[in-house]
């Protein structure tokens, strides 16, 4: 990975084979980042996307193998259990043209992969909301 920073503002690139979110999420923790937004673009493969069932209160995942574009990886980051945590969602295009999306829990970059992070001086959190099921952004005390 590389990146080159500008004020409160960071320009990462993550090599072929290396994973996004881990990725990401080291350097969050690396660079003391609590707070922040992150998009991407790029190339990636080995990819485990899902969509939450608020019903059965579980994600149902999919994984694929191949080569997709990123055409678009939106993210923030959020303290979790006092540890930086990478929230995306990505839409991705294989080479059909067809795309495929939902929450991102990991994918390996393929020939590049770009992303642009903006960290802000806030204290969101992560705290499980019983209601939804998931760990969810606490900005006050507690949830309605």
């Amino acid at each position: 990975m590389q990146y080159e920073k500008d004020k409160k503002d960071y320009f990462i690139y993550i090599e072929k084979d290396e994973k996004v979110m881990h990725s990401l999420t080291k350097f969050c923790l690396d660079n003391n980042i609590q707070n922040g937004k992150i998009s991407g673009i790029g190339a990636v493969k080995m990819i485990e996307i899902g969509a939450y069932d608020i019903v059965k209160k579980e994600y149902l995942k999919k994984e694929y193998l191949d080569v997709f574009e990123l055409i678009s990886f939106e993210g923030n980051v959020t303290l979790k259990e006092n540890q930086p945590f990478v929230h995306a969602h990505v839409v991705l295009s294989n080479h059909n043209m067809a795309t495929v999306g939902g929450h991102l829990f990991e994918s390996t970059v393929a020939a590049v992969g770009e992303f642009f992070l903006r960290k802000f001086e806030g204290s969101a959190f992560r705290k499980l909301n019983r209601e939804v099921g998931l760990p969810c952004i606490c900005l006050q005390n507690d949830f309605k």
